[in-house]
């Protein structure tokens, strides 16, 4: 048994203690996780809390804050905590598998959750989980016309870099062919109104094309989303074999993430150096500093391993913000037109659509660096005004400037915050072929 207040204020403090990762989700690095798995002795956040519920010989979970806890419980939980239990099932998680982050959807959680304690794919004295290499099955996929979805047959083959589609199983030729360079896939739920929605996306005569598919099995679309990202990975390690530092500042030191090592005598790291799921998780830094203290971790590191963990942001890449706003014409003359926009980060694009759903763009904008001319302002210029909404934003590139409007003014914040946030980060190898093919736009 056990003093309820006692052993609540006991949890509560393991939340904050340094060292143990535990003020971050385990599982999905949400801050502050307010739920526990006791069975395992990590804290999770409400969401994650929710797919261990669904094996309970596994996991099983309290509240923090609002269950009675034992004292051997409470003791065990303190024993144990994120780092270390990370530590365990995190050991060999492969660069091309996606972690997910807490704004991801719940397909991506439950697999991951999934992989890591019921399927223990990624446990150190477990069989390493071998790259996906060539993949072949049935999805379903949203027609480009009649918005039905159907079953289409799917084929991946890695090493050539292709991914096919066709419309019959046994159809001799493919539909369509898309090289692995100019792939893209990013879950999209909400958007194709199925849990297991994902969006693929590719570059088809300087223009995007949009596949919507899913599969009823959550594990499959998982499978197939990670077997896309090894494939990338692949062609990227070839591609760019000098990627130079990190993007976006982060610090990672590649040794313990990638090869599953961890020190539990260097007293200064407080036991253990931390994954590369927790670093990311805590923003990186607390994670670099661990590992760079640690004399385990002070070897000479092969270059490639140091590029797998460069290269990882690019496999695959979420839009930064998507909505609805209304655009004017390039003579700023034109009436306003209520257009899908969807911001993707990497290739710094702003894409926009009739419908959220279509198959291609109506236009997209490059938006460069701030050095080439490039700028994002709040409000529209003198002497416009909006249809139905007056929030604006204009956007100049060096050949002309982008009229918008939004809904509300929260709306017009979050889109400025956005748009600027990709002006204000800087060019890579990986950009300069986009900026290069595109002059500010080109439309439909």
């Amino acid at each position: 048994m056990g003093d309820r207040e006692r052993n609540k204020k006991r949890l509560l403090e393991l939340l904050q203690a340094a060292g143990t990762g535990n003020a971050h989700c385990a599982d999905c690095g949400a801050a502050d996780p307010d739920w526990a798995s006791y069975k395992l002795g990590v804290f999770i956040c409400l969401h994650c809390s929710g797919v261990h519920r669904n094996f309970p010989d596994i996991s099983k979970v309290k509240s923090v804050r609002l269950d009675f806890w034992d004292d051997s419980i409470v003791e065990f939980m303190t024993h144990n905590g994120n780092l270390r239990v990370k530590a365990k099932f995190e050991a060999r998680v492969p660069a091309f598998y996606y972690v997910p982050q807490a704004n991801d959807c719940l397909v991506l959680k439950e697999q991951w959750i999934r992989a890591k304690y019921e399927r223990q794919e990624f446990m150190a004295d477990g069989k390493a989980v071998p790259p996906p290499g060539n993949r072949e099955g049935i999805l379903w996929k949203r027609g480009k016309d009649n918005a039905q979805f159907l079953r289409r047959r799917f084929v991946l083959l890695a090493r050539e870099g292709l991914l096919k589609y066709y419309t019959k199983e046994e159809s001799k030729g493919p539909k369509a062919v898309i090289n692995i360079k100019d792939l893209n896939a990013t879950f999209q739920t909400e958007k194709i109104g199925h849990p297991h929605g994902l969006q693929i996306t590719y570059r088809r005569e300087r223009h995007i094309r949009n596949l919507f598919v899913y599969h009823e099995s959550g594990k499959e679309i998982v499978d197939w989303f990670n077997a896309l990202r090894a494939a990338r990975l692949q062609y990227l390690k070839m591609a760019y074999p000098e990627l130079p530092e990190s993007e976006g500042g982060l610090r990672i030191f590649p040794t313990a993430i990638v090869t599953g090592e961890v020190c539990l005598q260097w007293p200064s790291t407080g036991g253990q150096c931390q994954s590369l799921a927790a670093s990311l998780s805590t923003g990186g830094q607390a994670g670099a500093h661990m590992i760079k203290s640690c004399p385990l971790h002070r070897r000479n590191w092969p270059r490639e391993t140091e590029g797998l963990i460069k290269l990882v942001p690019f496999l695959t890449r979420n839009y930064l913000k998507q909505g609805f706003m209304e655009k004017t014409g390039p003579k700023q003359r034109e009436p306003f037109k209520k257009r899908w926009f969807a911001l993707d980060p990497q290739e710094r694009r702003l894409l926009y659509y009739k419908n959220p759903l279509d198959a291609f763009e109506q236009g997209q904008v490059f938006i460069g660096s701030k050095e080439q001319g490039y700028e994002v302002s709040e409000d529209l210029p003198k002497g416009i005004r909006g249809n139905r909404w007056k929030a604006g934003i204009t956007i100049v590139t060096p050949e002309r400037r982008f009229i918008l409007t939004c809904a509300t003014e929260k709306e017009q914040r979050e889109w400025l915050e956005s748009l600027r946030d990709v002006l204000c980060r800087p060019l890579t190898p990986l950009h300069v072929p986009t900026a290069e093919a595109e002059s500010g736009c080109s439309s439909r």
